[in-house]
């Protein structure tokens, strides 16, 4: 009976640290407004290339790699070239970091 009782506090556990990295996910609205308001959608689109990378293709060239949300976080901070061809990125020192990572969550969500 212990074992049972156990196995559903552990199940139980497992359930809603699921639930809180569902809630924690940022939404498309969320991180497309971030990017309105930021100018990245001047430059970015959800699923076709403008002048950079769409955020589909970026979600599946990092998917699946454990240090995708930090090398994503600092190269958008920071900007980039020679990465998704000649175009480089600008920096993007004024936006938030909390900004920046809601973005970045979202577009490793796309594959």
């Amino acid at each position: 009976m212990k074992a049972i009782t156990s196995m559903f506090a552990a199940a139980g556990c497992l359930l809603a640290a699921g639930s809180a990295s569902v809630a924690m996910a940022a939404t498309e609205a969320e991180a497309t407004g971030i990017a309105q308001k930021n100018g990245c959608l001047a430059c970015h689109e959800l699923d076709k290339k403008k002048v950079g990378p769409a955020w589909r293709e970026v979600g599946k060239k990092y998917s699946g790699q454990a240090d995708a949300e930090d090398k994503l976080l600092v190269k958008v901070k920071k900007g980039g070239k020679d990465v998704w061809g000649p175009v480089p990125m600008p920096p993007n020192a004024t936006v938030k970091d909390a900004d920046i990572k809601t973005m970045v969550q979202f577009v490793l969500t796309l594959k």
